[in-house]
């Protein structure tokens, strides 16, 4: 076969090319159409392949190499391991404003009950925050919460009990043969958010003990709040270790939160802001006074609850 081709062939293909092209149906597609009848020699394919550009595999690539996302963290283990219940009481003869931190705490006689809070407790998830509650709860660590105060409440949003110090003024005596929480710097410990009333929490960033109580190698933390609602508290998430949940009693944890709480007037607040600027010590010692029930609100009883078929779901939220 001759692979030559003249001139005129050449002249000729592309004339004859050009007639198609012009032709061709309104209705037919833009590219190229070649009718049967056309020559096809070598040159024309060539001609049709510059003029139809297909695409190649390299076009579809890119210079990103494609990754696959991480895969999302499970969930945090929320496992009720333990029921723990708290008896809470009031007392009529109020919180007075001149009473000194000297004086001694006694339960009254005459003390109302509030009710019984029943708390679930997630031991897979922070396990040593749970077993040093549940030591405080039952008295194995030589000190318990039984018959101390609810130092403060913080209307519409939680209230803190626990705090160190001197039993004769209500307060916890410091535990003995607690295991050091290390979970106070694990980040996992922080995930659970106070969303919600019901949130039971160690208290860390508003923790009230006081500081010679803490510079004692043998400290440990074991003061705790309760959300009270009805509005979340995101200023306490990622500072202090959610651990368990009101099972039983909100009623009982909207009735303490409804209890008078004492509160300065603004000139008294601003004063003491004045005293802590020049560095005066006495500001800090009459800010602790501050949110403190206007009655004792105290725990007049707390244990374990021993439960072989709960009624409740194994875990919440």
């Amino acid at each position: 076969m001759d692979c030559s081709i003249s001139t005129t062939t050449t002249h000729t293909f592309l004339h004859h090319h050009h007639h198609h092209l012009r032709r061709r149906s309104p209705h037919s597609p833009k590219h190229f159409q070649i009718s049967a009848n056309s020559h096809i020699n070598r040159r024309s394919l060539i001609l049709l392949s510059t003029s139809l550009s297909l695409p190649t595999p390299l076009s579809f690539a890119t210079d990103e190499p494609i990754t696959t996302p991480p895969p999302s963290p499970p969930p945090p283990d929320t496992t009720i391991t333990d029921r723990i219940f708290m008896d809470f009481s009031a007392c009529p003869n109020s919180f007075r404003n001149d009473k000194t931190l000297g004086e001694e705490f006694t339960a009254c006689p005459e003390s109302e009950p509030l009710g019984r809070i029943v708390f679930g407790l997630y031991g897979k998830l922070v396990p040593l925050t749970v077993s040093n509650f549940k030591a405080m709860c039952i008295g194995s660590a030589k000190s318990s919460y039984k018959g101390t105060l609810v130092q403060k409440i913080f209307p519409g949003e939680y209230f803190i009990a626990g705090k160190q110090g001197r039993r004769d003024k209500g307060e916890v005596r410091p535990p003995i043969g607690l295991a050091r929480n290390t979970e106070t710097i694990e980040s996992k410990a922080f995930i659970l958010e106070h969303s919600r009333p019901g949130v039971l929490s160690l208290c860390l960033s508003e923790n009230d003990d006081d500081d010679d109580i803490k510079l004692d190698p043998e400290y440990r933390n074991v003061e705790f709040l309760v959300t009270t609602g009805p509005a979340p508290c995101p200023q306490l998430d990622n500072r202090n270790i959610v651990f368990g949940t009101v099972l039983e009693g909100l009623d009982v944890v909207t009735r303490i939160a409804s209890i008078p709480t004492y509160k300065p007037s603004e000139r008294i607040r601003q004063f003491n802001d004045l005293a802590e600027f020049f560095g005066d010590e006495r500001a800090q010692n009459a800010r602790t006074i501050w949110n403190r029930p206007l009655k004792t609100v105290f725990i007049s009883d707390c244990g374990e609850l021993k439960v072989t078929k709960p009624l409740l779901s194994p875990s919440l939220p």
